[in-house]
């Protein structure tokens, strides 16, 4: 038999060793799905806490919910590691490590290149790869690929691509906190960078996963990731473009929003917010940008696009201080609490939220600023902030404290009521404060 032959067998047979690499909000998930599956399955973290927690069945990403992990508890079939020779135990290995952006904006795959050069570094014969991380079209085959390989020959394994290492592209779809979907029911995209690791993946995550789609090339995938994440982007730019709009001639975005939406075709609804967050939506789109500049083509709808949505804070806090100036309020010295540090409703997840970036503006006007968010107790170092604050409870007695309160994001857990009672000024970006409009009358202003 050959190599593929063989690997095959394994993974038909659910008997091939599945390494899961970064076990956050993409690779946590996956890593109990083929479990359940029951294929054998290694995690492997570089914090040494993940570990350890998974063992015990406790799960530290709270949207996922608290059995997740008890699977794991006294299994045969699994196993959590930081020691990255172990990789060298599994037939297939999935890569779900961080594709940040750059100090100048500029794609950051040192996560992805550095992951290559360890699995080369432990690599044996007959492994399928598969990235999940969401970059530019080619960074597979011209980042990735050559890491494996080059660290592999170090060792004295000489490794070929399709005939004794498979690679492959599979783009993670996670919306953490959505509960219509899941990642088994989420289809999933697969492309080799050639016919034999495409056939060896799109087998692998028919495992878990229950709609499996191969596409042509590991490019095709990329690429479709990326624009999953542009399209996105844009109509939320046109939206936020849309909001300043209608705010200038006096009219309701969200009213227009929703009347749109009566159409039943032709229309899909966007919503404006203070800004991007999340990993995907404000830095995918510019990985694209960046490499389109290599093949001399502009992205110009791209770059507009994240000009606007770069742009919300600034507005947002503008409406801010305007909203303050109107109750003859400075915005130096005056007592802001922002509601909601997460990027999305319900959920712990802080990444790129555009709340950090709120918060800095308005210190930086001279405010003083305290956040509420039942899901984030204090705040932990990310990648350009480091505020070092503390959730401040949504009670009546410290809504009156405050001269204006900010609303970010729209957890379900606030009580808007009090909000609308005791707060003496509420500027909110979410549409929150919706049915209390009538009785706030000029204390409410949208943003």
């Amino acid at each position: 038999m050959s190599h593929a032959e063989q690997l095959r067998t394994k993974i038909e047979s659910r008997q091939a060793k599945v390494a899961v690499i970064g076990l956050g909000y993409v690779g946590l998930p996956l890593l109990a799905a083929f479990h359940e599956a029951g294929f054998p399955v290694l995690g492997f973290d570089i914090d040494p806490e993940k570990p350890v927690l998974l063992k015990k069945g406790e799960n530290y990403l709270p949207h996922l919910g608290s059995d997740l992990c008890k699977q794991f508890v006294g299994s045969a079939k699994f196993d959590a590691t930081t020691d990255a020779k172990r990789l060298s135990e599994a037939d297939a290995i999935i890569v779900c490590v961080p594709t940040p952006l750059g100090t100048h904006g500029e794609p950051d795959l040192s996560y992805v290149v550095n992951t290559g050069v360890m699995i080369g570094q432990n690599a044996k014969e007959n492994q399928l790869v598969v990235l999940e991380s969401t970059s530019y079209p080619g960074t597979t085959r011209e980042d990735m690929l050559p890491a494996i390989i080059k660290e592999a020959a170090k060792k004295g394994v000489k490794l070929t691509l399709g005939e004794n290492l498979f690679v492959a592209f599979s783009p993670e779809r996670e919306d953490p906190g959505r509960k219509s979907h899941s990642t088994t029911t989420i289809p999933k995209l697969v492309g080799g960078l050639d016919k034999v690791s495409g056939d060896l993946a799109t087998r692998l995550y028919t495992g878990p996963i229950k709609t499996v789609v191969p596409v042509s090339t590991a490019e095709v995938a990329e690429a479709s990731k990326v624009f999953e994440n542009v399209f996105r982007c844009v109509n939320i730019a046109l939206v936020n473009e849309l909001k300043t709009i209608m705010d200038a001639m006096g009219i309701n975005v969200w009213e227009v929003i929703e009347a749109a939406s009566t159409k039943p075709f032709g229309f899909m609804p966007f919503y404006p917010g203070p800004g991007l967050g999340g990993h995907c939506i404000p830095i995918d789109p510019f990985y694209l940008t960046w490499k389109a500049k290599e093949f001399k083509v502009p992205a110009r709808f791209i770059e507009i696009a994240g000009e606007v949505n770069n742009s919300m804070p600034h507005y947002v806090v503008h409406k801010v201080a305007a909203a303050l100036n109107n109750q003859g309020k400075a915005t130096k010295g005056a007592k802001v609490l922002v509601l909601g540090l997460a990027y999305k409703p319900d959920i712990a997840d802080t990444r790129e939220s555009p709340t950090y970036e709120l918060i800095e503006l308005l210190l930086d006007m001279g405010a003083k600023v305290d956040y509420s968010d039942p899901f984030v107790k204090y705040t932990k170092p990310v990648r350009k902030y480091n505020l070092d604050m503390h959730s401040v409870d949504l009670t009546a007695e410290n809504l009156a404290k405050f001269d204006v309160v900010l609303i970010s994001t729209n957890h379900t857990a606030f009580d808007y009521g009090t909000v609308a009672k005791h707060a003496k000024l509420v500027v909110d970006t979410r549409n929150a404060m919706k049915k209390f409009a009538g009785e706030m009358g000029e204390r409410l202003v949208r943003a």
